[in-house]
């Protein structure tokens, strides 16, 4: 559904000044160039040895000197915030590089000396449709998300789950598994995608959360990649369940949820999503008065997105939008009746 590699957009005088105001902008080492000067790379292999689509990536010593106190300085920032001693018992045990994102990314894995405890974040390129992604995702979905940017450098907390491709396959089958729990959450994160405009919920681009509770098991869809917010042409490309790549999930949801219930859940996160909408709504306006305001797509994918949504809607309110933040902002407003 999606052919070519989407076109990166800088982040604009006006998006920085929202970043700064809302502590997203920190004077934090810029690494990312440094980080594209690797001298080898292996494919990396899952705890299962399979292979994977990320490479681990090494360095001459005298670059990794330089990296390695610079990135553990970023993750104490990430984490913490603020000047801190507290990151010189952290190493850095393993660098991996994605050739296959839009944003190029670079997985840290970062471990304390003291306990080999490890966590992961991310160093990717600085792009504004990823971040504004990530904004709408803070603001209007149920999970809060930890990002810090500086220059071209894009700082992103690992969000933690299983593999939405890996979960299909393993676990959808399994017989213990609550098919109308998982049914119910993934109706629910197709509509929370749809109404603020994120496009590409492959199964790779999402993860499932999954919690066990006193009696059953909670499951959470989360996406994990957001280089497709407010970008694509076509208005199936903002619907999960029309990916190839979910047709087991889409086929168990409409085999165990009737059309009243989805209804009842499609309403349910229509509600909840207008509660949040209103308690943030000062960051909500600042956030879309900004992207109204920014070319994120090429013109002729505005129009056809609007007519798109308007035949959707049966509506003509999409009409006059110009940009993608303007499409944005209205679909929003249409959808949760703001």
């Amino acid at each position: 559904m999606i052919s070519r590699r989407k076109i990166k957009y800088t982040v604009s005088p006006t998006l920085r000044q929202y970043l700064y105001h809302f502590d997203r902008l920190r004077d934090i080492p810029l690494v990312y160039d440094d980080l594209t000067r690797f001298a080898g790379s292996m494919p990396y292999e899952d705890p299962r040895g399979k292979e994977t689509l990320w490479l681990s990536v090494y360095y001459p010593q005298e670059l990794m000197l330089e990296l390695r106190p610079k990135l553990t300085k970023i993750y104490a920032e990430l984490k913490i915030g603020g000047e801190s001693d507290l990151h010189e018992h952290l190493t850095v045990d393993r660098i991996d590089f994605g050739e296959f994102g839009n944003s190029r990314p670079f997985r840290i894995r970062i471990t304390n000396l003291y306990n080999d405890n490890s966590d992961y974040f991310y160093v990717k390129q600085a792009d504004a449709s990823r971040i504004y992604g990530l904004e709408l995702e803070h603001i209007l979905s149920p999970n809060r998300i930890n990002y810090l940017v500086n220059g071209n450098t894009l700082i992103e907390e690992h969000i933690a789950g299983v593999p939405g491709d890996v979960f299909l396959k393993d676990h959808l089958p399994r017989p213990e598994l609550n098919k109308v729990r998982i049914a119910k959450e993934f109706t629910k994160f197709n509509e929370r995608c749809f109404i603020r405009l994120l496009g590409d919920m492959r199964s790779v681009n999402y993860v499932v959360d999954i919690t066990p509770d006193f009696e059953e098991i909670q499951y959470r869809v989360r996406p994990i990649d957001f280089d497709q917010q407010s970008y694509e042409r076509r208005g199936k490309i903002y619907l999960a369940y029309r990916f190839d790549s979910n047709k087991s999930i889409t086929k168990l949801a409409f085999d165990v949820l009737n059309r009243k219930t989805i209804d009842q859940y499609v309403a349910e996160e229509h509600a909840q999503m207008t509660r949040r909408a209103k308690v943030e709504g000062s960051r909500l306006k600042a956030l879309l008065g900004v992207m109204r305001r920014e070319e994120l797509a090429p013109r002729e994918h505005v129009a056809s997105l609007a007519a798109d949504l308007a035949k959707y809607h049966h509506t003509d309110i999409f009409r006059d939008c110009q940009t993608m933040g303007e499409l944005t902002a209205a679909h929003v407003a249409h959808m949760l009746e703001l």
